[in-house]
């Protein structure tokens, strides 16, 4: 095992814990999130795994799928994230409404 290799499984395996310790989600995102990480280090282990993937898959390399693949689940990841944060706003925008509308009720 190369150190680069240590390196990597060492940050894949902070970035879970911290997941699990401080975001505690519900049971299927953990599991999702073990899926991942799972993957994330038997790719680091076996890279040539994603080569054999890649090639199965049309692309050239496995360092291209791989990608591919983190380019979609950011997009994922920013779609959720906005979709959040538009929900929060509307939360937020009711409740000001409400308050003002009680606030003027009382005058």
């Amino acid at each position: 095992m190369t150190g680069i290799q240590l390196l990597l499984i060492f940050g894949v395996s902070l970035l879970g814990i911290y997941y699990v310790i401080r975001l505690k989600k519900t049971v299927v995102d953990l599991m999702l999130m073990m899926l991942l990480i799972l993957t994330a280090i038997g790719f680091i282990l076996w890279p040539e795994l994603t080569n054999k993937i890649a090639n199965g898959l049309g692309v050239g390399r496995g360092a291209d799928l791989v990608y591919y693949v983190c380019i979609l689940l950011f997009s994922f990841a920013l779609l959720k994230l906005y979709s959040r944060m538009r929900r929060l706003e509307q939360e937020f925008t009711k409740l000001v409404r409400e308050d003002a509308l009680k606030k003027v009720e009382k005058r």
